[in-house]
């Protein structure tokens, strides 16, 4: 694997589009955060990363909207109206991908992620279903990015990283500083189960990849490898 920018500069004549989009997803602690900042910045000049929505800075609105969801403490973002919090954050994931005007893409060859759509589908399922069982969690979160469907195409290419959910959980317990209620817990749990579920719904988009046993630096590199490795792809079809 080599650094530096993404091979592959645009072939003369051709009419720029949408630049590939890649959205790297996985549970709290898997290392997804640490891997899509080391991968956007071995990949160079034409690769924008988009924070998670919980990593926005306190005075632009994202980062209010997480900070009143967050305002009881919990981790999962519940303030007990899961509906409310549900479209809260789906209208955080259409601003952002409203605000990528030409103007901001140009030059850019490849968009990363850091959690998409399909985080507030998986993560918001989970706690609705807890509210409503009889709605199998994978049906709600469905349902989720149907409506995201409507209002936004999703990600070209959805990296879900894989790892020993204990190890992810305790990992995500030290960064916090404070032990998990058993309810966090068992969204967790769930979030981990319908990640797989819906990877395994849609598998030409989603890659799973298996961190187990991977430390910081060889998960940053396994995400850059399957990166370079779609940027690859795309210009082959392109070329074809």
């Amino acid at each position: 694997m080599s650094a530096g920018t993404i091979p592959g500069p645009r072939r003369a004549g051709e009419v720029p589009g949408r630049p590939l989009w890649v959205s790297v997803e996985g549970i709290n602690g898997v290392g997804k955060t640490t891997a899509v900042r080391a991968a956007a910045a071995s990949l160079g000049s034409r690769c924008l990363r988009l924070d998670e929505l919980t990593d926005q800075a306190a005075d632009t609105l994202p980062g209010q909207v997480i900070a009143a969801l967050a305002a009881g403490g919990d981790v999962c973002l519940r303030t007990g109206h899961p509906v409310v919090e549900t479209l809260a954050l789906l209208a955080l994931k259409f601003r952002e991908f409203e605000r990528l005007t030409p103007e901001l893409l140009d030059g850019v060859d490849v968009i990363l992620e850091d959690r998409g759509v399909d985080s507030v589908a998986v993560c918001q399922g989970a706690i609705l279903h807890a509210e409503h069982r009889a709605t199998p969690a994978l049906a709600v979160a469905e349902q989720i990015l149907a409506t995201a469907r409507r209002w936004r195409s999703m990600p070209d290419a959805t990296l879900l990283l894989a790892g020993d959910r204990e190890i992810c959980t305790t990992r995500f317990t030290a960064r916090i500083g404070r032990p998990l209620p058993a309810s966090a817990v068992d969204v967790i749990e769930q979030t981990d189960r319908l990640y797989r579920e819906l990877a395994a719904t849609e598998p030409d988009r989603f890659t799973v990849i298996d961190v187990t046993g991977q430390g910081p630096a060889e998960t940053g590199e396994a995400v850059e490898d399957a990166v370079r490795s779609l940027v690859t792809q795309r210009e082959d079809s392109r070329a074809s």
